[in-house]
């Protein structure tokens, strides 16, 4: 399955709603593993994000169906980015150059 990197923000609301309930986070990954997406690793960070999670999901549209449903709640904000791991791009790098490209 392909993996993905979701940066998500807690808005005020969010924030509030997690102080009070902690365990709001496994009830947030439980939902992430009905739409058939795997929670491979979480961190709470320091900065411009909140919590770094790693996903693994079918596809882009499902991953896609994914950020849009968390962040419709108004609580978080996600930012997902499409993860390439470095021995998959070595490989491509190394393989036939594209037509018109040097």
């Amino acid at each position: 399955m392909p993996t993905y990197i979701l940066l998500s923000s807690l808005t005020p609301e969010g924030s509030q709603t997690l102080h009070k309930d902690p365990e709001r986070l496994d009830a947030v990954n439980k939902e992430i593993s009905e739409f058939g997406c795997k929670v491979v690793t979480q961190y709470a960070v320091l900065g411009g994000y909140d919590f770094v999670t790693i996903v693994d999901a079918p596809d882009n549209e499902t991953v896609a169906h994914l950020s849009v449903d968390l962040s419709s709640r108004g609580t978080v904000k996600i930012t997902t980015l499409p993860a390439i791991p470095v021995v998959e791009l070595k490989a491509k790098l190394k393989g036939p150059r594209q037509m018109g490209k040097r």
